[in-house]
């Protein structure tokens, strides 16, 4: 008695042993050959899925293969770092860290990737290096964005750009695993940081000697920790106070009493932008200004404004907390209703999982003079005569009624009927009566 062949499942996971092998040769300085040597060694059991290929498909298949996985695993090991100790880890961390602080994420794709990329750094802290497991929804959430935006960052800015890959795509209730690279891609150099090279603002002709460089500048200089309690309140959703107002005061309150054309340099964010949203946060009692120099207003994290003496009487109301800001913009209870919509979905999933379970069993057969037979499931066993009722139908012991979703087959034994099958009783019964009867001739 043998299961049926699930290829598709043995092949994936002769595969990853294959490339783990592969990339611990390779970070131990070992060579193709010697990596060739090792699986086709006949004794060595992880050997075992370029043996199958060899046998499948011919010796030269089996060296392709090899040669390929070498490269993928001299690349991966070239661009990674090994970490012996959760200490390291957290130095890694660390650094990554400081990376994104200093890299310029220009405009609004920009900075909505760094408050994704904020939220993998937060899980990746609580997992205790760059590897991680995160869903979609669960990101979402704790960068305050939509599940389309986040799809749109992680395709157009994180990924292509070196700053997460994903290793293994989610299934059921495992989120995906991820792995936190350090936003380089070889051969790219450091072009491939920058999520817009320049500014909205170009110069209309350089007879004009205006600027031909980007509006800010290349580095900047933020405090991601606050960035990342903040991201996740409604006052900063799109149509609120925005992921600029998160740069300009992660920026501030690293480094108090900025001018606009520093905080230009330090936020990564347009002129025009950083002058609008000081505006904004001005008139929320948020941040105020002596001369040219602008600070965080006393509170100003928690979300209290403070009303200053000088501005009595120009109508500006400050704000009471980040809800109360939500409130005035209309965002407030997005957060809420995004949870309330992904625990939804998350339950409408497992359902679904759970239904193509019931009816994707993994079927037993038996192997008799070189055709399967299909072993019927075990049932369980017959039910007393006074729960028939006519038509095949079953008698609730507990309410005395029909039940609907039971059937009595052929047999006298139960047979389950859910709204998801597609065929009738009569057929299940027949399919039933059908195995049993080949199964007991062949037995």
């Amino acid at each position: 008695m043998v299961l049926r062949a699930d290829r598709q499942g043995a092949a994936e996971h002769g595969h990853r042993i294959t490339a783990a092998i592969a990339c611990h040769v390779a970070r131990a300085g070992g060579s193709v050959d010697q990596l060739t040597q090792l699986l086709l060694h006949p004794d060595h059991e992880g050997g075992r899925h370029t043996r199958h290929i060899a046998l499948r498909s011919g010796q030269s298949r089996a060296l392709d293969y090899i040669r390929r996985l070498w490269a993928s695993a001299s690349d991966a090991i070239s661009s990674t770092t090994a970490l012996s100790s959760r200490h390291e880890a957290y130095e890694v961390l660390a650094a990554l860290r400081d990376r994104i602080e200093t890299t310029p994420w220009r405009g609004e794709r920009g900075r909505t990737a760094l408050r994704v990329l904020r939220a993998h750094l937060n899980f990746a802290e609580i997992a205790g290096g760059p590897l991680h497991h995160a869903s979609e929804r669960q990101t979402a959430e704790e960068a305050g964005v939509s599940r389309t935006t986040l799809r749109a960052v992680y395709e157009t800015v994180l990924r292509p750009q070196g700053w997460l890959r994903r290793l293994r795509v989610g299934h059921g209730r495992e989120g995906s695993t991820w792995y936190l690279g350090d936003g380089t891609i070889p051969g790219h150099g450091d072009h491939a940081l920058l999520s817009r090279f320049r500014s909205t603002q170009f110069p209309p002709d350089p007879a004009l000697e205006e600027w031909t460089t980007p509006e800010t500048a290349t580095t900047a200089d933020i405090d991601s920790t606050v960035l990342s309690h903040l991201m996740g309140h409604d006052a900063f959703a799109h149509h609120a106070l925005g992921s600029a107002a998160l740069l300009i005061i992660s920026a501030l309150h690293l480094r108090p009493d900025q001018t606009v054309a520093e905080l230009v340099g330090t936020s990564s964010v347009s002129r025009a932008t950083t002058y609008r949203t000081l505006k904004r946060l001005a008139d929320h009692g948020l941040v105020q200004h002596t001369g040219e120099t602008w600070t965080l207003a006393p509170r100003a994290l928690e979300g209290f404004g403070i009303r200053l003496p000088d501005d009595a009487g120009n109508g500006h109301t400050p704000a009471q907390g980040w809800a109360d800001i939500a409130e005035q913009h209309g965002t407030w209870g997005i957060a809420a209703r995004r949870k309330a919509r992904h625990t939804a979905e998350r339950a409408a999933y497992q359902q679904a999982l759970d239904r193509f379970a019931e009816h994707r069993s993994r079927a037993v057969v038996l192997v008799r003079d070189g055709r399967q037979v299909l072993v019927p499931l075990p049932r369980p066993d017959e039910i007393p005569p006074t729960w028939h009722a006519p038509d095949g139908r079953v008698l609730d012991p507990v309410t005395g009624r029909p039940a609907a979703d039971w059937r009595v087959a052929t047999d006298g034994r139960l047979i389950l009927i859910t709204p998801s099958d597609q065929r009738s009783y009569e057929e299940l019964a027949a399919a039933h009566a059908e195995a049993l009867s080949e199964w007991e001739s062949v037995a």
